[in-house]
């Protein structure tokens, strides 16, 4: 039997499912239930956030024999056959490769005719900056005033390149990137259906590395379970991704903050000898600086910082023997490293040199002891 990929598997069947976007689930299921459904849509938003998942849905809404409904019992012939992607009243269409005046023609030809089981039918297309100035145009008319029993939805992850014609014929929806910490949810649900143990570390390099996309966290999470088996472990974890653990994250801004810059080097070796990628690695470390910022500025509780409570404890105590102003210091100063090594062509010895030159700053002296100071001269 073929394997299916976890984010094939526990794709989102209804609007209770899809998870971060809030926002846009109960506006659609309030349309529904009072029949304000609009004849387009444009789903826009970075990629793996659930657009193409909630354009399936909404046909399921629609079309499911117990509607429409904005709770579509899954069960019924038309919700059995959008899921499966096999109904042939729900057309999907790929915009990068359909995407010219002909490929638009063809799909007009078929839409005068009512549907052949369905109540609607829905026309979805994937990726539709990717179509020509031609079909864009071509699709105008139709969107302008379609037949009552047709839905138009597109998805797109770059809408600045979908003409402002097409936009203003549909309602907009913008999918947010999910929160961090409903990934993390997330991803344990999955594990606890999957059988597969995992400590905090590893749910939590998963969410961070998925950077607000849940495709991203489902795709990572297969390669993790092929390598780790029934159990997944920070450690480890970090290695297979190529990424620096967190202690030794921890450890080289400890050895920065505190002035250490023999220590940053030693460190700096450990990444080398590892084969890490550096310019991740600086973008880590100024993730965690501005994290310690928030915890000295905020308090040690604050939600607005994702960490496990190990880390957010070492976090804490790093930050607590820095003033606010120097961690805000740092933090301006490691922007500029992490410019730099993204630039370089030698960027082991960018971040190693800009990291020596951070540890070994000159203390940042009060403005009222500098006065005093040229007083006294």
């Amino acid at each position: 039997m073929a394997y299916t990929v976890l984010a094939r598997k526990y794709r989102p069947q209804t609007f209770a499912d899809l998870v971060g976007q809030e926002h846009v689930t109960r506006t659609l299921s309030n349309a529904i239930r009072s029949g304000r459904v609009a004849h387009a849509f444009l789903f826009t938003g970075v990629r793996g956030v659930g657009k193409t998942s909630t354009a399936r849905i909404l046909a399921k809404a629609l079309n499911c024999e117990k509607g429409p409904t904005p709770e579509p019992c899954g069960e019924c012939g038309p919700c059995v056959d959008i899921a499966a992607g096999r109904d042939t009243d729900v057309l999907e269409m790929d915009g990068a490769s359909n995407n010219s005046v002909e490929d638009v023609r063809r799909l007009q030809e078929s839409i005068p005719y009512r549907p052949a089981r369905d109540r609607f039918k829905v026309v979805i297309v994937d990726e539709v900056h990717m179509l020509s100035a031609g079909a864009f145009n071509a699709f105008l008319k139709t969107l302008e005033e379609p037949p009552p029993h047709v839905k138009f939805i597109f998805a797109t992850t770059e809408v600045h390149k979908v003409p402002v014609t097409i936009r203003s014929r549909c309602q907009r929806y913008d999918f947010r990137l999910i929160p961090q910490a409903v990934v993390s949810r997330r991803v344990r649900e999955i594990l606890e259906a999957e059988s597969i143990a995992a400590d905090d570390a590893a749910v939590a390099i998963v969410a961070r590395e998925a950077a607000g996309s849940m495709r991203d966290a489902q795709t990572l999470l297969d390669q993790l379970m092929a390598f780790g088996g029934d159990e997944l472990v920070g450690e480890e974890v970090a290695r297979v991704l190529g990424i620096a653990d967190r202690d030794l994250l921890h450890s080289m801004a400890e050895a920065v903050l505190g002035g250490d810059g023999a220590a940053v080097l030693r460190l700096a070796e450990q990444l080398a000898a590892r084969g890490l990628d550096m310019l991740h690695f600086a973008r880590q470390l100024l993730e965690l600086v501005r994290d310690m910022v928030v915890l000295r500025v905020a308090g040690a509780d604050s939600d607005l910082v994702a960490l496990v409570e190990e880390e957010r404890a070492r976090a804490v105590a790093t930050a607590e023997r820095v003033s606010p102003q120097e961690l805000q210091r740092a933090f301006s100063a490691l922007s500029k490293v992490v410019e730099d090594v993204a630039q370089s062509g030698t960027p082991r010895t960018t971040l190693e040199m800009g990291l020596v030159r951070l540890a070994t700053r000159p203390p940042l002296l009060p403005l009222a002891e500098l006065v005093a100071r040229l007083e006294d001269l």
